[in-house]
């Protein structure tokens, strides 16, 4: 099950892009909290401690203690996260409030285990990753760190399939209309297949610096405009 994070929030009563650039400027971030059956509530969190967890990777998957100044509590979950289109800093989340019998999508990593286990990687076969995370439907109070996928006994030619993953109780794949690929053992390439390969990665398109250094010219305009923006 995944563990939980302590996110303390400030019930905020005004709204608008004034007052959010305000609270982002007392070193908080403005955030609306929604679901439940419940009002939405514009809030505001603690900077450091939400990039805390931005930064571990976990913030779309992990479940959230939220507090809230009013006295309340409950558990919560990111659901959309505006990032500063050049400084890359966090601008405003948008957080779910979670029932006690609420289930929610979200994606989990794959890991692959027991390679060794493998007659076809054995044999010098590939492993072809498709997939490092899955959409799993899941009940909010049981979201599972991860899912393994064992190699052991997989041949050249083998797929595996979601299908093939043992989940864990009371947990299904969101994506029903079909069942996902997440890798295959793929057989070794040949001399003249390696060789082709090199030969495509040495050729590099013309017009791709030029690309890059107007995406760079690019960049360099839109901070500008943001720091025009904030000092407005």
């Amino acid at each position: 099950m995944a563990e939980t994070t302590l996110l303390k929030a400030e019930e905020r009563k005004d709204t608008g892009k004034s007052f959010a650039r305000a609270v982002r400027k007392t070193g908080n971030i403005p955030c609306i909290i929604y679901g439940d059956n419940k009002d939405p509530m514009a809030a505001s969190l603690d900077a450091i401690e939400a990039l805390k967890l931005y930064n571990s990777g976990k913030m779309l998957s992990q479940l959230i203690d939220v507090e809230v100044t009013n006295g309340e509590k409950f558990k919560a979950i990111s659901k959309d996260i505006q990032l500063h289109p050049v400084k890359g800093n966090i601008i405003h989340i948008d957080l779910l409030r979670l029932g006690a019998n609420s289930r929610i999508s979200v994606d989990v990593s794959v890991a692959f285990v027991n390679e060794e286990e493998s007659p076809g990687i054995k044999a010098g076969g590939t492993l072809n990753v498709s997939r490092y995370t899955v959409e799993l439907d899941c009940p909010a109070n049981n979201i599972p760190e991860g899912v393994e996928v064992d190699l052991t006994g997989l041949e050249i030619g083998e797929t595996i399939h979601l299908s093939d993953v043992k989940l864990p109780e009371g947990i299904i794949s969101a994506i029903t209309d079909r069942d996902i690929t997440i890798a295959s053992i793929a057989a070794p390439m040949s001399e003249a297949e390696m060789e082709a390969l090199d030969a495509a990665d040495a050729e590099r398109p013309e017009g791709v610096e030029e690309a890059e250094d107007s995406e760079s010219d690019s960049d360099s305009d839109s901070e500008e405009n943001s720091e025009s923006e904030d000092k407005e």
